[in-house]
């Protein structure tokens, strides 16, 4: 078997409600392969895409009018940590990732999501 050969595909769906301003106040996502493909409601996402020919990223950062700022702070410290995951997964360098998560622990400690004291 071909390791490139597509054996199962999920489709990944966003839904995104915008006011009469063009402001986003429902974000609702959902997977064909998890919980039946049903909607689930958030209050943000990030989404970076690496378009292949153009090897350029493509994002979309939108969140609710009822995300707080505690909550961003949370949610930008959470993706931080994973960024740094991911990358030492996709790269194996170390150093690198191992600084990226410094960092998000500095952000984290800056936003109180992580207590000071906490090395």
């Amino acid at each position: 078997m071909d390791n490139n050969e597509v054996v199962k595909s999920s489709d990944i769906t966003l839904r995104v409600g915008l006011n009469a301003e063009q402001v986003p106040v429902r974000i609702e996502w959902g997977a064909s392969d998890r919980n039946n493909g049903a909607m689930e409601e958030c209050k943000a996402l990030a989404v970076a895409l690496f378009d292949k020919d153009k090897r350029d990223t493509l994002r979309i950062d939108l969140w609710t009018r009822e995300m707080q700022v505690q909550e961003m702070d949370r949610f930008m410290y959470q993706t931080l940590r994973s960024l740094s995951q991911t990358y030492l997964k996709a790269t194996q360098n170390k150093e690198l990732a191992e600084e990226m998560a410094k960092f998000a622990h500095y952000f984290g400690q800056k936003t109180e999501i992580v207590p000071p004291n906490q090395e």
